[in-house]
């Protein structure tokens, strides 16, 4: 009965995976989104094209035009490409620091700007002054790489507007040479090769402008452009199912799917608990399993694509992390029978998905070339995932700290449940410390081959440490006796912030380093500020009232024979 209620769970959950339906059908204009093209080090189709550039400029999938029209990253990327409208005056790239905003003259309420307004902006004297200090070797101030940030969008705006240098054509024999665009092509082929590719640009070019909407026409005449530059070099040329699989899995968006089905074992869970009833126990593990498979599944895919671990940069990093929250919960929950593991791994892992699902300016999604110091794929594939996985833990024991701490606010007297609580909370927080200890000797090792030194006091290095010994350090003192159950709590609530500098911190605020490879801009750190200290004010209010700092008044009534009257008393 068990197995039949997890399996019955398990389906439901699945099915989230075929809603919408359209998800699994062809598009009408596949041929075009299958054009491979060669960029960033990776042959890839036009669809990841399109989605990554109109994401790298205008901060979102779709761009919402001055008439009120709405064009997916596609028909905006066709837009900017075959050039049918007025660039220099559409509202697209995206600004949102505020400093670099009112620095340049701009409005400050303002997200997005038209080309013309940033280049006619004093942005030029600030990109120049960072471009100087790279030049000496200097440190940059946040403004300065913002500023580099948008030179870098103006820069793709102006490569991808009406551009015949798209690197369509392949390489004759070498498959890893350098692809070349359509008025390029010459250098490698006859021009009677030539003449037909370029005819059949111009006629896409003539038959989008004519119709933008008119996608059997596209699609014919990009499916034989396609033949064409597959027949010129077929052993280079890639396999259009390797383009296709690319296409479709992100048509698929098997890590937006799985947060709702996250959020919806989270309401299953709840249930359970607050009804009491172990009868839709094995239903919510079910449903709980089945976001964690599509997690997985995409994780797969994703590395399929990528050719390697995509745990590379801060938006891999926060989609392995809000795995490896659910993979150790569930890990637990199969162990302990708590039914606590799931209900907060599950919110937890959805605040992961959706924050990488909705910031693509900021969590970019793009796969991109390694940078040289991480082309060892063994010791990126221990390090770094070892790591990160103990970020996991601290995070599935920030959950379970405030599950706990809640307890003690509304339900005090419950002794004995909150003593399990705790003990299921120190064994997650002892895998934590177990994995970035861990991580931490092999991030030494790889340091020795890569840097010449096991230790540098390199920023990422520090905070890591940091982290450690703020864990540590309390787990002793349980050991001792100088931590009870609730410091724990506190411990698991607090603590967390070491992660969180070592993990968003030093990548978005500080950004220095050896490990610069993983710094990046746009990160908000006024409201990742405001969320850490509201969440301090509840770990001070839950100590007040546990620690009685703050004792409740109340009126006492006493005999009145003895002619004594009402007097307030003091009760803790």
């Amino acid at each position: 009965m068990k197995l039949l209620k997890f399996l019955i769970g398990l389906s439901l959950g699945l099915l989230i995976l075929v809603i919408p339906f359209n998800s699994f059908q062809t598009s009408s204009l596949e041929p075009l989104q299958t054009l491979a093209v060669q960029l960033e080090g990776r042959k890839k189709p036009l669809d990841t094209v399109a989605r990554e550039t109109v994401v790298q400029i205008h901060g979102r999938t779709h761009y919402r035009t001055e008439n009120g029209e709405t064009l997916n990253y596609l028909q905006t990327y066709l837009s900017l490409w075959f050039n049918n409208r007025d660039w220099n005056q559409e509202p697209f790239i995206f600004l949102n620091y505020r400093p670099l905003k009112e620095q340049i003259g701009l409005n400050p309420k303002q997200k997005y700007f038209t080309f013309q307004e940033l280049i006619g902006s004093q942005l030029s004297s600030i990109i120049l002054q960072a471009r100087q200090k790279q030049a000496d070797d200097s440190e940059l101030t946040r403004d300065e790489r913002e500023a580099l940030t948008i030179e870098d969008r103006l820069a793709l705006m102006l490569e991808t507007v009406g551009t015949k240098t798209l690197p369509l054509v392949p390489h004759p024999t070498d498959s890893k040479g350098k692809w070349v665009g359509l008025s390029e092509a010459k250098q490698y082929y006859e021009p009677g090769q030539v003449a037909p590719l370029l005819a059949d640009y111009e006629s896409m070019k003539a038959v989008y402008l004519s119709s933008p909407t008119h996608d059997v026409a596209l699609a014919e005449i990009a499916k034989g452009l396609q033949q064409k530059l597959a027949a010129l070099s077929s052993r280079v040329y890639p396999d259009t199912a390797v383009l296709n699989r690319e296409v479709s899995f992100y048509q698929l968006h098997p890590f937006g799917k799985a947060w709702v089905v996250y959020a919806i074992a989270f309401c299953a869970m709840l249930l359970v608990l607050l009804f009491n009833s172990d009868n839709f126990y094995w239903g919510s593990v079910g449903i709980f399993t089945s976001s964690l498979l599509l997690h997985g599944y995409g994780f797969i895919e994703r590395m399929q694509i990528a050719g390697r671990p995509p745990v590379t940069n801060m938006y891999e990093s926060v989609i392995w992390v809000g795995f490896g929250i659910s993979a150790i919960a569930l890990l637990f929950e199969l162990i302990y029978r708590a039914k606590y593991y799931l209900l907060a791994a599950a919110p937890l892992s959805v605040l992961c998905l959706v924050l990488a699902d909705s910031l693509p300016a900021v969590l970019d999604p793009s796969i991109k070339p390694l940078v040289p110091v991480l082309r060892d794929n063994f010791w990126l594939s221990v390090h770094v995932p070892t790591i990160t996985l103990s970020y996991a833990s601290f995070a599935l024991a920030l959950g379970l700290g405030h599950i706990i701490l809640g307890h003690y606010l509304f339900f005090p007297h419950k002794q004995k449940h909150l003593h399990s609580l705790s003990k299921w909370n120190y064994g997650v927080l002892q895998v934590g410390v177990l994995l970035l200890t861990t991580g931490i000797i092999l991030g030494g090792i790889w340091a020795h081959f890569s840097w010449g030194r096991f230790w540098g006091w390199d920023p990422k290095e520090t905070w890591a440490l940091i982290a450690l010994m703020c864990y540590i350090v309390p787990l002793h003192g349980r050991l001792v006796g100088w931590l009870g159950d609730f410091g724990m709590a506190v411990t698991s609530v607090v603590s967390f912030n070491a992660v969180l500098m070592a993990w968003y911190g030093v990548n978005f605020v500080l950004g220095t380093g050896l490990h610069s490879y993983g710094f990046s801009t746009g990160g908000s750190e006024l409201m990742v500020s405001s969320l850490v200290g509201a969440d301090l004010l509840f770990v001070l209010a839950v100590t007040s009232r546990h620690k009685g700092w703050f004792p409740s008044k109340q009126t006492v009534s006493l005999d009145p024979k003895a002619g004594a009257s009402e007097v307030p008393v003091q009760q803790s």
